[in-house]
């Protein structure tokens, strides 16, 4: 696989909807052997970009590249596969015959032994679809994308109704893959798994990229540090009068104080009132994602062009 050629590359992508933009000028590199949450709010903009990426859809502006070239050529050649979170299973098929019928598909197709105990499900491969569990019949569409062996596998909450276990061993196969060289692009509404298992997090809003990078980086962008400490009979209103803070929250003995400049919240708690067990944390990445991707959230760029996707229409 050549390094140097993106897995994707989308240039300047715009798509409408009458008069509605979903996706407004987005650009986007990711290379190979990435493993990239795709996150956003709902009308974002991820479904039809992703739509874009797999070729279902082509931009009314600008370029996408599926490993350099067309994004349907991609697809048909099996280097692209997608897991979605719902349909295309037929209930009355066992778990295996629905992969083989799938995989007979495909030429060549790796063996249906093998994505049936990749994807966790060898042991119950006889089961009916439609008495798995839910957790079972995603790891089934899992398994279906794992057929041709593709290069770049694009998920969509690919570990819901999983349990806990079931999600570590599905992430801990992802990881292993990345290390071979496929690229792996999510969505998901666990962000703890994108924290933890995501080399990459690319954030949308209104159709355009506002925040990519690390999972550090990403709540790093959030500006802000949250203060908490003991402090019986805490005066709310006097610590948010105090420069920099935007928001005081007391919650019994405890006071939690967020504001830009936490070292003089700190100062000033443990010079001027009874405050201890003080304790200085950073947003974590679901307060970074609710400040960053907020309607009022700060950008660069020009606003989208449409402020809500029309009923009917999936951004």
């Amino acid at each position: 696989m050549n390094r140097s050629t993106p897995a994707v590359h989308v240039d300047g992508i715009v798509k409408r909807f009458g008069d509605v933009t979903a996706v407004d000028h987005l650009s986007l590199d990711i290379h190979p052997g990435e493993v990239v949450a795709f996150l956003g709010p709902n009308g974002a903009g991820k479904t039809t970009t992703v739509d874009m990426i797999l070729g279902l859809t082509r931009p009314d502006e600008g370029v996408v590249e599926v490993f350099g070239g067309d994004a349907r050529a991609a697809v048909a050649l099996g280097r692209v596969a997608a897991v979605m979170q719902s349909g295309g299973l037929l209930k009355d098929f066992t778990l295996r015959e629905t992969v083989e019928l799938t995989a007979s598909l495909f030429r060549p197709a790796r063996p249906v032994d093998e994505v049936l105990e990749r994807a966790g499900i060898l042991d119950v491969a006889d089961r009916p679809v439609g008495k798995a569990s839910g957790g079972q019949q995603q790891r089934l569409r899992f398994a279906l994308a794992l057929l041709p062996d593709p290069d770049l596998l694009i998920l969509d909450e690919p570990t819901t109704g999983m349990d806990v276990q079931g999600r570590r061993d599905f992430w801990s196969a992802i990881r292993s893959d990345a290390a071979r060289g496929r690229t792996t692009v999510f969505a998901t509404h666990y962000l703890e798994e994108a924290d933890a298992y995501a080399d990459r997090i690319v954030l949308v809003r209104h159709g355009r990229v506002v925040a990519d990078g690390t999972a550090a980086e990403i709540k790093a962008m959030a500006s802000g540090r949250t203060v908490r400490a003991t402090l019986p009979n805490a005066d709310a209103a006097s610590l948010a009068r105090l420069a920099g803070v935007d928001a005081v929250d007391v919650r019994g003995d405890s006071v939690i104080v967020h504001g830009s400049d936490s070292d003089a919240i700190a100062r000033h708690l443990l010079g001027h009132t009874e405050a201890r067990d003080l304790e200085i944390t950073s947003r974590n990445l679901e307060e970074a994602f609710v400040a960053l991707t907020a309607d009022e959230a700060p950008t660069t760029e020009t606003p989208a062009t449409g402020d809500a996707i029309p009923e009917g229409v999936h951004a």
